[in-house]
């Protein structure tokens, strides 16, 4: 465990998976440092979590389930400052902002979102 509580081997490990688009298994190495976090730092990876099923939703072809996920990821990622262990949130925030306007109204997807 971290000096903050939270594994970086699994974080680092599951963010870097989430970037070579390999959602589920970003998902599965985010929720190991999930269970290990503080209570503070949960609502942050259970973002990111959210936001890694959304996508491999999305690459399955289920629409619904992906919006409603970014939904609830980008509130809990708002909870968090712009910067909060080396990600961007502002950033990530935008560009899921960009995603669910293009699921809701149909039209083609952005570029897939990095962390």
């Amino acid at each position: 465990m971290g000096k903050f509580g939270v594994d970086p081997a699994n974080l680092h490990h599951g963010i870097s998976l989430f970037n070579s688009g390999q959602f589920f298994d970003a998902h599965e190495a985010l929720e190991d440092a999930w269970r290990a976090a503080p209570e503070s730092e949960k609502k942050f990876l259970q973002g990111l979590i959210q936001v890694a099923v959304a996508l491999h939703h999305h690459s399955k072809g289920n629409l619904v389930g992906a919006q409603s996920l970014l939904r609830r990821a980008a509130r809990n990622l708002a909870l968090y400052p712009g910067s909060f262990r080396g990600v961007n949130i502002g950033a990530l925030l935008f560009d899921l902002a960009k995603w669910r306007r293009c699921l809701e109204d149909g039209s083609s997807v952005p570029p897939l979102p990095k962390i």
